[in-house]
């Protein structure tokens, strides 16, 4: 039987495999160029810069905002302005280099292909990282993504924003702030002993899935997975013996510090106020 030929409809395999990992500084600053935009502009766009791991992860570690305007069919951005911005970054931190760009709003726009094209011309294979300031489902979503261009044969016909994982991985403290910020409404921030009860109550919530994780594997429900035994073990290892006299000893000495240091800054504060008071009052005398 003869063969006949076919047209093969593909997408580039050029980003499989990527992933990107974002540091909360990132978050942090993108929410604070928002909140500082001009009061005509509906979204604000910028930079990201970081670097790329031994193992192809793509690391942002810092962002900045680039002045723009869009309309339907267009998109102009102060370019001028980003390689002043990406020039001073680099004299401060020259192993950060262009990554990506990020926007506000809810997934993809019409004008992010435009956009996403400038920043191709300004490294290989740009992450586009987006937050939803406005809080569509409830939170403040991040999603990253690529773009994956679609051709026929050889012959290039458009270009799609694919999803990437995103590895939001923060220590405690950072991961408390977090968490206020992707609320809608917070009454007050919380204090120390507020946040360290959070803290508690997670951890208990996450030994909780462990326990319930090592029952299913051992009364046969889920299929063992050797590398998440060992990362358990490895976990159990790495905690010290201490009876629960010690343990307590040691939290409540480290809360006994912590209170110790709010009453010292206190102090110093209300000692500043007086000595401003005085001399305002020597002066007028």
């Amino acid at each position: 039987m003869a063969s006949s030929d076919h047209t093969i409809l593909q997408f580039s395999p050029s980003s499989t495999g990527i992933s990107a990992k974002v540091h909360p500084l990132v978050i942090f600053n993108i929410c604070d160029c928002f909140v500082r935009r001009p009061d005509q502009a509906d979204r604000i766009i910028g930079t990201l810069l970081g670097s790329v791991l031994p193992d192809g992860t793509v690391d942002i570690r810092n962002s900045y905002a680039v002045p723009h305007s869009e309309s339907q069919d267009q998109v102009a951005l102060d370019i001028d302005y980003h390689h002043n911005m990406l020039s001073s970054h680099q004299k401060v931190n020259p192993k950060e280099v262009i990554v990506g760009w990020f926007s506000t709003g809810f997934g993809v726009t019409g004008g992010s292909a435009l956009i996403h094209e400038f920043f191709s011309r300004e490294t290989t294979n740009p992450i586009h990282l987006t937050i939803d300031t406005g809080f569509t489902n409830g939170e403040a979503s991040v999603k990253g993504f690529v773009s994956v261009h679609l051709s026929i044969g050889d012959q290039q016909l458009a270009a799609q924003f694919q999803e990437i994982p995103l590895d939001l991985r923060m220590v405690e403290a950072e991961r408390i702030g977090f968490d206020i910020l992707k609320t809608t409404a917070v009454e007050k921030l919380p204090n120390d002993l507020e946040g360290m009860e959070a803290s508690m109550q997670r951890l208990l919530a996450l030994i909780d899935d462990i326990y319930k994780y090592v029952d299913d594997v051992v009364e046969g429900r889920v299929p063992q997975d050797n590398k998440i035994g060992r990362f358990i073990s490895d976990t159990v290892a790495s905690l010290p013996k201490l009876s629960s006299q010690d343990f307590d000893k040691l939290v409540n000495d480290g809360l006994e510090d912590q209170l110790l240091l709010l009453y010292l800054a206190s102090l110093t504060r209300t000692q500043l106020s007086f000595a401003e008071k005085l001399n305002t009052a020597a002066q007028i005398l």
